[in-house]
């Protein structure tokens, strides 16, 4: 691993107070990593997570900040080096998923969540690009989806197939300077955004879509995330799918 000092490494997590994001504080936390627990709208859930990443002994904060607000965020990123004194990973998990077929669909869910998971994944990568440290690695969140092309999905996934092409082409921008970028795409994962709204039957049917026969953990996901903020330097300018063989 390349980094630039021999002190622990330190992390910022948007969306950490819940779902994939959580997982991702405790995985990294578990590494070694100091943690800052991003929220928007639940700061309670982030201090939880918060209490539960000191009390096995790692050290995290809550840094709070609507996601697609470049000014809110730049205080975030600043609380965050201002307690643990650097930033070398930034996991961008926050986002929102709204689903309607394209011909029905609401132009201001359309707005909403493409304010969150465009804007945000562009104000937090723009953010990251100019704080994050040599030797430190940039990671977004897209979805399988983007492949697989679900009906009712296209709004969403249009917002995650932006998310790709930002991360895609950052990583050749950061040219020399030893900051990997990657997107990586979780599969059906059984988080509160995911099971919302969704039938036990269809629930069944989309565990059967890989040959795994389950939905993802967050834990799957966390797994990924750690070995890309970690030891994969040489991984760069991918998206990686991690959905346990979905075709």
């Amino acid at each position: 691993m390349s980094t630039t000092t021999d002190q622990p490494r330190i992390a910022l997590v948007t969306g950490g107070s819940g779902g994939i994001g959580r997982a991702v504080v405790k995985r990294l936390a578990a590494d070694g990593y100091a943690v800052a627990v991003h929220y928007s709208g639940n700061k309670d859930r982030a201090e939880e997570t918060v209490g539960e990443v000191t009390e096995a002994g790692g050290r995290a904060i809550a840094v709070g900040g609507d996601i697609a607000d470049e000014n809110a965020m730049a205080a975030a990123f600043d609380a965050t080096e201002n307690a643990f004194g650097g930033l070398d990973v930034v996991v961008n998990t926050a986002g929102t998923m709204l689903l309607s077929p394209i011909a029905t669909l609401d132009l201001a869910d359309l707005d909403r969540m493409h304010r969150t998971n465009i804007r945000g994944t562009f104000v937090v990568s723009q953010l990251a690009a100019n704080r994050v440290r040599t030797g430190g690695a940039i990671i977004n969140l897209s979805t399988s989806v983007t492949r697989t092309q679900l009906p009712s999905y296209g709004a969403y996934v249009a917002s995650k197939a932006a998310v790709e092409g930002i991360s895609l082409i950052l990583a050749r921008e950061l040219r020399g300077r030893d900051i990997t970028v990657n997107a990586v795409a979780p599969g059906p994962t059984a988080t509160p955004l995911f099971l919302e709204g969704k039938s036990e039957e269809l629930i069944d049917q989309l565990a059967s879509m890989n040959p795994m026969n389950r939905l993802g953990a967050p834990e799957d996901t966390a797994e990924t995330v750690a070995f890309l903020a970690g030891p994969a330097r040489w991984v760069n300018g991918q998206t990686i799918f991690t959905n346990g063989g979905m075709a």
